[in-house]
Formats: C-alpha cells, structure tokens, sequence
C-alpha cells in the first residue's frame, strides 16, 4: 500500500499556509510561524512571479495535501466528479468531504485526517454495522458511522468520550456523544465545507 511519508510541515511550507495537517499540533507549534519559507535551498532570495498554470497547480495540491490524496487517485475523483450531473467543482468538494476517513475526522474521532485515517485503516471504524477499512469508501446519506466494539475498551476511546464534548459537527453530520456513534444526515453542500481551495482553479488545471 503506498504511503505518502513527506513531513507535513513541508507541505505547507510549500504551499504558504496552514492546512491544519497535524490538527492540534498546527496550532501549538506549527513549523510555518517560525519558518515561512519553501522547503529547500533559500540562496536566491528573489521572489518569483507565478502564472496561472502556477496558481491553478497550487490550489490543486492544497486540496491534495489537505484530503491526504495522492494525484491519481485525486484524478480519478475529479474524473468521476466531471461525470456526474452539476457544477464539476462542487461535486469534487461533495465527493472529497464523503470519503471514509474525512467523516470520521470531521465526527472528530481523529485529531487530523491522517489519524482519521490510520483509524479507518486499523478496522477500528464500522460502518452500517459492517467493517470498512478503506479510508476512500463514500459515505451516503442515512449511513451510521461507529467504533468496533473491542476499540470501545482501549484508553484512546475513554480520553475521546471527553475530548469530544466540545466538538463542532458539521450540519450534514449528526453525533451521539455518549456513545461515539456519527450518522449521515444529509449529503454535504457547498455551503457546508467551505474550503480552503478554490475548487474553479482545480477544474481549470485538469481542463487544460
């Protein structure tokens, strides 16, 4: 299974901004408030123009970086999302926020989306009742998401009962915070995720 093992930091450092990659941590001690710079070598100090081939591209990674995808599967989405009935853009945004791992993240079992995700991996979220370990599955309205009963026991689980009470849920989301149990209540809509990408530029990039 491939992996993506580049620091976080870079990546936002690339980028110029915070993707919030690391949840917590970004806020606490991010790397890019003392280090606001590219990763790599900084001898020519000179700062650049960027095209709009450039932007577009940069927009495009931000929702990668964010989404924890890498290109050929974020390819695959924006094809699928350019079939679809709609504004190719917002269908991107729909299909990106009802992937597996970003539910759980967003129902805030996970501090980031790469912990929502080893989650999901790990077989410790069930779905419908059913085991789903894989993070890309796209949630539908009316879905339950849940914790596998064994993962109920462990301490992460007892610390998360706490943590959670002041968790803001998305509206599409519904939460059971006795009991740790999410559902879908309706398909997100572009009023609802407010992204930190332009997703016209995304559809740009790839219409080339």
């Amino acid at each position: 299974m491939a992996r993506n093992i580049e620091a976080k930091c870079r990546q936002c450092r690339r980028i110029g901004e915070k993707l919030m990659l690391k949840g917590e941590k970004c806020i606490t001690r991010c790397t890019i408030d003392k280090r606001n710079m590219p990763p790599g070598q900084h001898g020519n100090s000179r700062r650049r123009r960027v095209s709009d081939r450039g932007m577009q591209l940069r927009e495009k990674q931000k929702a990668r970086y964010s989404y924890g995808v890498f290109e050929r599967q974020f390819r695959k989405t924006f094809e699928e999302a350019a079939r679809l009935p709609g504004i190719t853009g917002e269908n991107l945004m729909v299909l990106l926020e009802r992937r597996l791992d970003n539910v759980v993240y967003r129902l805030g079992f996970g501090d980031s989306r790469a912990q929502a995700r080893q989650l999901v991996r790990h077989g410790h979220i069930y779905t419908n009742g059913h085991k789903t370990d894989v993070p890309s599955y796209l949630v539908s309205e009316g879905d339950t998401i849940q914790w596998r009963q064994g993962s109920t026991k462990n301490k992460y689980f007892a610390l998360l009962k706490d943590k959670i009470k002041d968790k803001v849920i998305p509206n599409w989301l519904t939460l059971d915070r006795e009991n740790l149990i999410g559902k879908v209540a309706a398909r997100p809509t572009r009023a609802d995720i407010e992204p930190i990408y332009n997703e016209q530029m995304i559809v740009d990039y790839y219409s080339r």
